[in-house]
């Protein structure tokens, strides 16, 4: 009698635990999705003044500058490491984790496979260095408006600005749809 009542608690255990990290997943997801929806529309905001303003070179510059002030800004205000992220890098200083690198390649496997690139995230409590971490990954599709600096055949100014300040550039050759990267997120809990 004593080993079912035991057994029952542990598997009771176990299934409140898988159901708290379930909650956990779906809640943390949705401030996920509102951060990276701030970043973007700041993102998109700036660049899109940056083009009307001065065109592409103009974009790559503001790009540069703001892209790594938003995530600080939004990382500062809601006490998440925000980040972009790439299998074709263009600032070496987002190369991806081991984990990113994963959802990364299955972004790809599940474009490949029919789903719509603006629907893929991933979401999941790992253990990082002993800690539970939260991590969220939102995919980056191109749009027309990426192709300037991104696309096959950039402007020769686009160009030359873009060897000046990322010499060992790797992000181009984008077709619009595919997918430029994602947005990576974490959280400690």
């Amino acid at each position: 009698m004593k080993k079912i009542l035991l057994a029952t608690a542990v598997a009771l255990a176990c299934l409140c635990g898988t159901l708290y990290a379930a909650e956990d997943v779906t809640q943390l997801s949705l401030e996920g999705r509102k951060i990276v929806k701030s970043f973007f529309e700041e993102l998109k905001g700036e660049l899109s003044k940056a083009m009307k303003a001065g065109g592409p070179v103009n974009a790559v510059e503001v790009c540069q500058m703001r892209a790594p002030a938003i995530s600080i800004t939004l990382g500062e205000k809601t006490g998440w490491r925000v980040a972009r992220t790439s299998l074709k890098l263009r600032n070496p200083a987002n190369t991806p984790d081991f984990w990113e690198r994963q959802v990364l390649k299955s972004f790809e496997a599940r474009k490949a496979g029919g789903e719509d690139v603006k629907k893929m995230e991933q979401a999941e409590i790992l253990s990082v260095d002993g800690q539970r971490t939260f991590r969220y990954m939102k995919a980056i599709p191109t749009a027309e408006l990426c192709l300037n600096c991104h696309g096959g055949n950039v402007e020769p100014e686009v160009d030359a600005k873009l060897k000046e300040l990322y010499p060992y550039d790797k992000a181009r050759g984008f077709k619009v749809g595919d997918i430029r990267g994602a947005f990576t997120l974490s959280k400690p809990m």
